[in-house]
């Protein structure tokens, strides 16, 4: 059976799995839509709050982050773990307890207030459909490899599934597909990992293999990278980057993991508070087991790519481009994979023309510039095929990217949806909606969301996990503050509450425009070409805690010089954090 066909098998029989699903939990009421009815035990919830968590981002994306660029990227790792705690210990079980259907509900019920419900509601679209589009990226990659078709039909593809199951089914529906689509992720992504581990350090733990010896060369494995790639003029893979800019990034991928939305409205699902910080705790237990094998698929992939272009050293000859391996033909139909003949000698020449310390023995070789490109959003799903595994293994890690990026997308588009429908339809424009047809509307309002999210996903303005990091920032200083500020402090009002997020929100977003909203203009990819002039020295990846320290002391400010909450509103903030029962969940 050829690799198409089997590609073919693996993925569909994963996509009607789904599907039937969907079908069989269909949503019926609002209840089921919004928060599957509040009875998804602990472990499954972990189980599907890990497959929204662990998105194209995670399974496709940082492996080849931390690949194309080594330890500094392992802040993606850091800070997105450590949000998990901070969700577990600072927000999830007090949100519980107060027993909503969404965050912009918390917020507005909190304040007293339907314009911070409204700046919520906006906040929460910005930041969900920033986030989206990384998914559909994701997909598309995915689609676009293993299905042998253009990116942009992949995409299109991946929004047809997800309109399948999502929009039929909800929460109800997405929760439970979603821990389906876990354990076809994290069974795809560690089977390869243990036969590329077996392959170069003879340990199957691909995270004991990173630190184990290299097979061919008797070095450690990390010692050979190293070795490779600076005789190519890159930097060392274990090289340390600025230790500001990597505080800054994941305390922004920490605080803003804390006010995702699509992540919060999971613990909205279970029956109890208690169930909250169990489903919290069960969710880090599935996360760590791809987060310890990303960093030791990233080390392996970059080097097998190297021994695959310079099969007798990076000091030898490069192979030529007629010989190339079969891995690169099938990758360059995408065009995430292209070559360029600068010195015109036939052979593919990759390294860093952009090192000056380079350049001399860069010029001795004959070498006139890098002639490959290669995205990074491939290198996980390329791995298996560079590494010439058996067929099914492809296919099983094709479905499982697959199932990484549309898990994430649906949980997404059902937090744009549900804040459409139930925080601006039902609660501003149409107060008097019937629960059937507000069910309608959050489905309309999900198809809509996927249009959106296509359309922008067809010209992302980065990699799938740069593109999420963005996200994060946004969420980082609005989300976060005003919940925090929400359940810990009763004297925060309105007013202080809802200047803050606009001052987060406005000041972060002008922040990004400044540096990289003239490339969203070009239609170029922002993350590779924008200038290096950033404010002291802060790329807009790492912005999010600035935005909320600003937003913090903005609210803090404002709500000193204006009117107390009522005192009913702050007895409702005592009740929150008093371990009492799991509090009334009428939705409302």
């Amino acid at each position: 059976m050829d690799q198409y066909t089997l590609n073919l098998l693996i993925v569909g029989a994963t996509f009607a799995l789904y599907i039937g699903i969907a079908i069989w939990s269909r949503a019926g009421s609002t209840a089921e839509f919004y928060a599957a009815n509040r009875g998804v035990h602990p472990v499954l919830n972990g189980m599907a709050t890990a497959a929204d968590w662990m998105s194209a981002a995670s399974f496709i994306s940082m492996a080849g982050l931390i690949a194309g660029v080594g330890y500094a990227n392992s802040t993606y790792l850091m800070g997105w773990t450590g949000g998990y705690v901070l969700l577990a210990l600072l927000l999830a079980p007090y949100l519980r307890k107060f027993g909503k259907f969404t965050v912009p509900q918390f917020i507005g019920d909190r304040f007293y207030s339907l314009s911070a419900r409204l700046v919520a509601v906006i906040c929460l679209i910005i930041i969900s459909v920033t986030y989206v589009i990384g998914q559909m990226t994701g997909a598309g990659v995915a689609f676009s490899r293993f299905l042998e078709v253009e990116a942009s039909t992949g995409l299109w593809i991946a929004s047809a599934v997800v309109f399948a199951y999502a929009v039929l089914g909800g929460m109800k529906g997405i929760t439970y597909t979603q821990v389906a689509q876990y354990v076809v992720l994290i069974i795809a992504y560690t089977i390869p990992a243990i036969f590329i581990s077996l392959q170069l350090t003879g340990n199957p733990l691909p995270w004991l293999g990173l630190f184990s010896t290299h097979t061919e060369s008797g070095l450690p494995l990390l010692q050979k990278l190293d070795q490779v790639v600076t005789d190519l003029g890159f930097n060392a893979y274990t090289a340390q980057g600025s230790m500001l800019n990597m505080t800054l990034f994941t305390l922004s991928l920490m605080i803003g993991t804390a006010g995702l939305p699509h992540v919060i409205i999971r613990f909205f699902t279970v029956p109890k508070v208690a169930d909250a910080r169990w489903s919290a705790g069960w969710a880090l237990v599935f996360i760590a087991l791809l987060y310890l094998t990303a960093p030791a698929v990233g080390a392996m992939a970059r080097l097998n790519i190297i021994n695959t272009i310079f099969p007798n050293g990076p000091k030898a000859e490069a192979v030529l481009y007629e010989e190339r391996p079969d891995w690169m033909r099938t990758w360059e139909v995408t065009g995430l994979l292209k070559f360029e003949d600068k010195n015109g000698d036939g052979r593919m020449q990759y390294y860093n023309d952009k090192s000056a310390g380079f350049a001399t023995q860069a010029a001795e070789r004959g070498w006139t510039g890098n002639e490959l490109t290669i995205n990074n959003d491939i290198l996980v799903l390329a791995n298996p095929e560079i590494a010439q595994l058996p067929g099914w293994v492809i296919g099983l890690i094709a479905a499982g990217g697959l199932a990484a990026a549309l898990s994430t997308a649906a949980g997404l588009l059902l937090a744009i949806s549900s804040s459409i429908s139930h925080d601006l339809v039902k609660e501003w424009l149409v107060p008097g909606i019937s629960e059937k047809n507000e069910l309608m509307v959050a489905r309309v309002a999900m198809a809509g969301a996927i249009l959106v999210a296509t359309l922008l996903g067809l010209h992302p303005p980065g990699f799938a996990a740069q593109t999420v990091a963005l996200a994060f920032g946004l969420a980082a200083a609005t989300i976060f503050p005003v919940l925090m500020m929400g359940i810990f402090s009763k004297r925060m009002n309105s007013t202080g509450a809802t200047v803050g997020m606009i001052v987060g929100l406005v000041v972060t977003c002008l922040y990004l425009f400044t540096y990289l909203g003239w490339f969203f203009i070009a239609g170029t990819n922002m993350l590779e070409n924008v200038p290096a002039n950033y404010l002291f020295g802060i790329p807009p990846t790492a912005f999010g805690p600035i935005g909320a320290l600003l937003n913090f002391a903005t609210a803090y400010l404002v709500s000193s010089m204006t009117k107390a909450p009522p005192a009913h509103v702050q007895e409702l903030v005592e009740s929150i954090r008093v371990p009492r029962g799991a509090g009334v969940a009428t939705g409302h």
